[in-house]
């Protein structure tokens, strides 16, 4: 079993040295390989990576230019150059302990009949932690803890692409990620995950939550900010309508259906929230709301909102 950490990167030239030296660390050295795929950067990310090639020496390490702009883009390319019978994806920004590896391996044959998973994912906050965090406002720092126990994932929750993975064979069954989903250069498009694990799922294949394998995600404090969250729920909202349409006229009904159901409980959580005297951890459950609605009913027309 080979397994292939595939990052792609764009402009991260404050993280992606460290990101890259914690994974070189781990003490299982045998049977993978680092996959680098720099999505074009204009800052000095090229050069960091050239760093810790100085100061690692590493044998398994594999770097590629993908001139196409945009995360699902830049995913299918390292797919195409990985020789492993595992893709397992790591955010450029996401810091692995040194038994990150062990732990895998461990899970993975524990549980041969795993065709995808994900790791924990915990917030590493550079600034102060936003007072508006609550238990479901953490997808919008990429958080996710399921517990100490593996299991499968639930119905409607996912992976999140800091820390996931998907088998080889699953891939060639499915198809790669779609390239009219996902970020691309500072927007704030989504989706592609969403995406491929509804695929995974629709061809009857398990998804695993795996506790041992947990990364820490590094938060700047730009995306803490009100602002933030409205270019978030704005091109979650973008995403899911160019998924959805794709999908069908009859399932974009079922989308917008889907919507008001969340708005019903949105509600509900504020008046639980105001009630406690937080109406703030309220307020930002409506306000991502509100622009992920507005992001949904927009006219495919109109530019993506930037995330600068």
């Amino acid at each position: 079993m080979i397994i292939s950490f595939i990052i792609c990167t764009y402009n991260r030239e404050k993280y992606i040295y460290d990101c890259l030296s914690c994974l070189a660390k781990n003490t299982d050295q045998e049977d993978w390989e680092i996959v680098l795929v720099n999505n074009n950067s204009t800052d000095s990310t090229a050069a960091e990576c050239d760093r810790f090639v100085s100061d690692f020496q590493p044998a398994n390490y594999h770097y590629f230019i993908e001139t196409q702009q945009g995360l699902s883009f830049a995913r299918n390319r390292g797919i195409q150059e990985a020789r492993g019978d595992w893709f397992v994806f790591l955010d450029d920004d996401a810091m692995v302990g040194e038994d990150y590896v062990a732990c895998l391996k461990k899970h993975l044959l524990q549980h041969p009949e795993v065709g995808a998973f994900g790791g924990a994912i915990e917030p590493f906050f550079e600034g102060k932690k936003p007072e508006w965090l609550n238990p479901w406002s953490m997808g919008f720092v990429s958080a996710i803890d399921l517990g100490e126990e593996v299991k499968l994932f639930p119905k409607n929750a996912y992976p999140i692409g800091a820390n996931m993975g998907i088998s080889r064979d699953v891939i060639n069954q499915v198809g790669m990620f779609n390239t009219s989903l996902g970020r691309s250069g500072n927007n704030l498009l989504g989706g592609e995950e969403k995406d491929i694990f509804n695929r995974i799922r629709h061809a009857n294949i398990q998804i695993f939550y795996f506790p041992g394998i947990r990364v820490q995600h590094c938060i700047p404090p730009r995306r803490t900010t009100k602002e933030f969250i409205v270019k978030l729920g704005d091109g979650v909202g973008r995403s899911e309508q160019v998924r959805t349409r794709a999908i069908g006229k009859g399932f974009y009904a079922k989308r917008l259906f889907a919507e008001l159901v969340k708005w019903c409980g949105t509600i509900v959580l504020w008046c639980y929230y105001a009630i406690q005297g937080h109406h703030h951890k309220g307020d930002i459950l409506v306000l991502f709301r509100y622009y992920v609605s507005k992001g949904l009913l927009t006219s495919l027309s109109t530019p993506a909102i930037s995330a600068k």
